[in-house]
């Protein structure tokens, strides 16, 4: 029970940090280049600045909250969350929506002034290739902090995960789709230095999410072993995936010998490598990327 409170409060804790991470990238990198990013947060983005030019054009001076227009365009893939994906999953993605609109509501322009040199500062302010790449890799890291503490975004995530998921379908291209019409819709109505410096912006955040949340990253295993059933027991222990023995024989000795192939998610690769290893120190293992699963493959519980 102690256990499971301080990894609830740790869990709290990393995403506040993760949303306020996110939201000074808006105030910042994303403000200064006119960037767009992707999914809902890019959309809310995109409203907001046209919202935010009627007014002006108006003479109102209203200024358009972020979280407002955030919330509202959450609001189907929070209810698709809570019916389909997870309820404590979309909760803790419901906190990182709201305290990432709120800090961004909050937080100044020029968040950075007093942590970042001026001649530095400035740089970051004017080179827009400069801006997108630190932009990228600072909200890259955001999202992969809440994407490892089991929460998201909101926006895309939740359909690009239920669709997954639940439909066992591609949401490569649907993502692809909505993201081009954003970048589309601001290149029109804003111009296209800053769409198309988003697409470096966008590039950068996916390969930075890629390398540190590899939830939905598959290894294929090959594994030569004298030990085919503890290997398979490993496996099983450590990653709730099967696997299939097949009998062999070496082509140089001619000894007759085991081949275990199994299909893991990528972070489990290591520890299955290590517990091989420790059972059969002769073992010979084979790690493939996997592209596409097709079939029954476990995937952990997101509650």
């Amino acid at each position: 029970m102690k256990k499971s409170i301080q990894f609830a409060v740790a869990r709290l804790v990393v995403l506040a940090l993760a949303s306020l991470l996110m939201a000074v990238n808006y105030r910042t990198f994303v403000e200064w280049g006119g960037l767009y990013p992707a999914g809902a947060t890019g959309l809310s983005m995109l409203l907001q600045r046209v919202l935010q030019r009627l007014s002006d054009a108006a003479g109102f001076g209203w200024t358009v909250p972020f979280s407002l227009i955030n919330f509202a365009l959450n609001a189907i893939p929070v209810w698709i969350g809570f019916r389909f994906i997870g309820r404590r999953f979309t909760l803790y993605s419901l906190y990182v929506i709201f305290l990432t609109g709120f800090f961004t509501d909050i937080l100044p322009v020029d968040t950075l002034t007093s942590f970042v040199p001026a001649n530095d500062l400035m740089r970051l302010k004017t080179d827009p290739f400069v801006t997108s790449l630190f932009g990228g890799v600072s909200f890259g890291f955001g999202m992969a902090l809440c994407l490892r503490w089991n929460a998201t975004t909101g926006g895309t995530d939740f359909i690009a995960i239920y669709l997954s998921e639940q439909k066992g379908r591609e949401t490569w291209n649907i993502i692809f789709a909505i993201n081009a019409a954003i970048l589309l819709a601001g290149g029109f109505v804003f111009g296209w230095t800053g769409a198309l410096y988003s697409i470096v912006y966008q590039f950068v955040s996916l390969q930075v999410i890629h390398l540190m949340y590899r939830a939905y990253q598959y290894q294929t295993l090959l594994i030569v072993t004298n030990q085919p059933k503890r290997i398979c027991e490993a496996i099983h222990r450590l990653s709730h995936h099967g696997a299939t023995v097949i009998d062999a024989h070496g082509s140089y000795l001619g000894h007759k010998t085991s081949l275990v192939y199994s299909v893991v998610a990528a972070d489990d690769t290591s520890r299955i490598y290590a517990i091989c290893k420790k059972i059969d120190k002769a073992a010979f293992v084979n790690t493939i990327s996997t592209s596409r699963v097709i079939g029954r493959f476990y995937m952990r519980p997101r509650d």
